[in-house]
């Protein structure tokens, strides 16, 4: 019988392990194809899914909250569209676990779109694709990108067919469909097919290959995992901030040191600390997973958009903040730390473990503001990011009693127990009383209030930094205190960096843009001076900038916030359309804005050669009454736009299949997608390769007018 550290050992591996997550890609295998006959042609895209595996149909039932597939060509001029998708029939079965009925594709199929050629030169022809694999009990995250296929200009005589050899994803016997598949094939003739199949085996060339392999290599490393392990990161960080706090620091030596006396060898002591390390990881993890079970992710992150949730989060941290400063002590209740500490004396794992409980319960009035803070944004992450997060922060945590077991001598090197830890606690309530003004900010940002103007926000933050720059110069005492008798090295240091901060920070109160914190104050635009004042960073914008419907937008750019009249407006100047959905509360949209759109070649574009629309997802202005309608999103789900907010969110899921912001489109003067397909943060965020998507949209639509 496996012993209970065994089996607590095991999980924490097998829970590491599954962190790493498995992506999308790992489970489907797909490949494009051109099966092509003069003008007509086929676009055929060919999957195979992993055992015990299935993705979605194209459509699903009404009932079904899942993410449908996607297989969707851009519009374009160099062809049309013949019907419809042409799907294999689904598989369909009602699951009793989540009360839905289920329509999804298993094992190897192919979905074709035909599409009659109306260009007389060669063309890239780019698509949607998109997917989300689920097994019996769990789905992973969704994957979509766009990928390319070479498609032959149209003459009078016959083309041969051929099969791209730049297709994306992976070779499997491309553009040949199975004489046993349920979709329609009566457009591919049998002498089609063998040359299709000449034209796969050359498809299948080394440089094929290597283009595919890694194109899926940048695509995994995209925005899931990066998240997963930035969560993680930033989670262990806090965790080893939250050891150098008054509740966690004494508790080192003592515990280790109560280990090794009643431990009759240092074998055993060291033994018995690392159960105590993994007994605290097992705490942590489990308060991830029941707040994910509480609430749910998917509610998590809505919530975070809401400004309700943002103004009361608000609120808490800055009765954390008060807290840590020294005000008052917030703690759990004695009894449970009680109760745990009378458990611990029983001996064995189980008094480890209680032991570890123990110290969690006592040390919440440290680590309680940190971990909400963590729990909250892992959460808002989704997936598996709050199993992430505290397996991060409970690892900072652990790391030390297990070491400090493993070499007692070290030990000696630790500082000794004094005021500079109430210090360590002081600085935590200055940093989350500056992160609360970001969740005020944020509802404020979504209702449209302008109470929290960029230049309030930022005085704000000027005020916190500079008293806490003063704070650790010693020049303020606050309880809890000790006597600053003379500036240690360190505390010398950190105070000239709080101090050269608060320096940077002050031009942002004329306009500059201040792109070390891009994502944290409010938006350029949303300002009590947009138009600039005092010679700051604005100047260059006048009244002959505005035209009717405009607003100031990134960088001093004028955009729209309505789709229709900035559709007409580039219409009315023969300029394309840049759709740029977005939030108030977008992290990284504020990113992309900061640090990208002032870019050199790029902030010409924007400004000189293109109409902007922004249309903010989180607006939380009400439509007009006519405009309050029930709409069907493309996963079946049923729902009344009530903002402004949920229409552009509306726009942008049931045309596009993408929740995520930023995400931006460029289309002509009829308001048609042009072929350079979309930008977004993960694949964009370098200068170089947004600048890039823009020129192409901008050639392309030169070369069609």
């Amino acid at each position: 019988m496996m012993k209970p550290v065994g089996l607590i050992l095991m999980f924490v591996l097998s829970f590491f392990s599954f962190s790493q997550m498995d992506m999308p890609e790992d489970k489907v295998e797909w490949g494009f194809s051109v099966v092509q006959d003069g003008c007509d042609a086929t676009i055929v895209a060919k999957l195979k899914v992993d055992d015990h595996w299935h993705i979605n149909a194209l459509t699903l039932p009404e009932d079904n909250f899942g993410i449908p597939t996607t297989f969707k060509l851009h519009k374009s001029k160099n062809y049309k569209l013949v019907g419809g998708v042409i799907e294999p029939k689904p598989t369909e079965k009602y699951d009793e676990a989540s009360k839905e009925n289920l329509r999804y594709h298993a094992g190897s199929f192919t979905f074709k779109q035909k599409i009659k050629v109306t260009s007389k030169t060669d063309f890239d022809l780019k698509l949607d694709f998109g997917f989300q694999p689920c097994d019996s009990v769990q789905c992973l995250f969704p994957y979509e990108d766009v990928f390319t296929v070479r498609v032959k200009g149209c003459t009078e005589e016959k083309v041969v067919p051929t099969i791209d050899e730049g297709d994306e994803g992976v070779s499997l016997d491309e553009g040949v469909p199975d004489a046993t598949d349920d979709a329609d094939t009566s457009s591919i003739t049998d002498e089609s097919a063998e040359v299709a199949d000449s034209a796969a085996a050359l498809a299948g060339s080394e440089e094929t290959k290597a283009g595919n392999t890694d194109e899926k290599k940048q695509n995994k490393n995209d925005p899931t995992d990066r998240s997963l392990w930035w969560i993680f990161g930033v989670s262990f960080g806090s965790g080893l901030i939250a050891l150098f706090t008054p509740c966690v620091f004494p508790m080192i030596p003592m515990t280790v040191s109560f280990f090794t006396k009643q431990s009759k060898t240092k074998a055993q002591g060291v033994s018995n600390a690392i159960k105590y390390g993994i007994s605290i990881i097992v705490i942590y993890i489990v308060l991830g997973t029941l707040v994910t079970w509480l609430f749910g992710a998917e509610s998590l992150n809505a919530m975070s958009t809401d400004p309700i949730f943002n103004f009361i989060f608000f609120l808490i941290l800055v009765i954390f903040a008060i807290s840590f400063l020294g005000a008052f002590e917030i703690s759990l209740p004695s009894s449970w730390a009680n109760k745990a500490d009378s458990k611990a004396d029983k001996g064995g794992f189980i008094g480890i473990f209680f032991m570890a409980l123990a110290l969690a319960l006592v040390s919440f009035s440290c680590t309680g503001p940190i971990v909400g803070v963590l729990l909250v944004q892992a959460a808002t992450e989704g997936g598996m990011a709050p199993f992430v997060g505290m397996f991060g922060f409970s690892l900072a945590l652990a790391l030390p009693f297990a070491l400090f077991a493993a070499f007692p001598g070290w030990m000696n090197t630790l500082p000794k127990s004094g005021g500079w830890l109430n210090s360590v606690k002081v600085v935590l309530g200055f940093l989350e009383l500056a992160l609360a003004f970001k969740f005020l900010s944020n509802a404020d940002l979504a209702l449209q209030w302008h109470l929290l103007e960029r230049e309030v926000f930022l005085a704000i933050w000027i005020g916190i930094f500079l008293v806490l720059a003063l704070y650790l110069f010693g020049k303020l005492r606050l309880p809890h205190d000790s006597p600053v008798e003379k500036l240690s090295v360190g505390r010398t240091l950190f105070g000239t960096t709080v101090l050269i901060f608060v320096i940077y920070l002050i031009p942002g109160m004329w306009g500059a843009p201040l792109k070390l914190i891009s994502a944290f104050p409010p938006p350029m635009s949303y300002s009590e001076a947009p138009l600039g004042f005092g010679g700051g960073g604005n100047s260059g914008v006048s009244s002959k900038d505005f035209v009717p419907g405009t607003h100031l937008g990134p960088q001093n750019i004028m955009v729209f916030h309505d789709y229709d009249l900035a559709l007409a407006h580039a219409k009315k100047v023969g300029k394309p359309l840049l759709v740029d959905f977005t939030g108030h509360n977008c992290v990284n949209c504020r990113r992309m804005e900061q640090s990208v759109w002032g870019e050199p070649g790029i902030i010409e574009i924007l400004r000189d050669e293109l109409v902007i629309v922004s249309l903010h997802v989180d607006e939380r202005t009400l439509l007009p009454k006519e405009e309050q309608v029930e709409v069907t999103y493309p996963n079946g789900k049923k729902k009344k736009l009530k903002y402004v907010g949920d229409k552009w969110s509306f726009k942008q899921v049931s045309e596009y299949q993408v929740t995520a912001q930023p995400y931006y489109i460029i289309q002509n003067g009829e308001g048609e997608d042009l072929s350079n397909g979309s930008a977004d943060y993960q694949n964009h965020s370098k200068a170089d390769d947004f600048r890039k998507w823009l020129q192409d949209g901008l050639n392309e639509y030169k070369a069609s007018n």
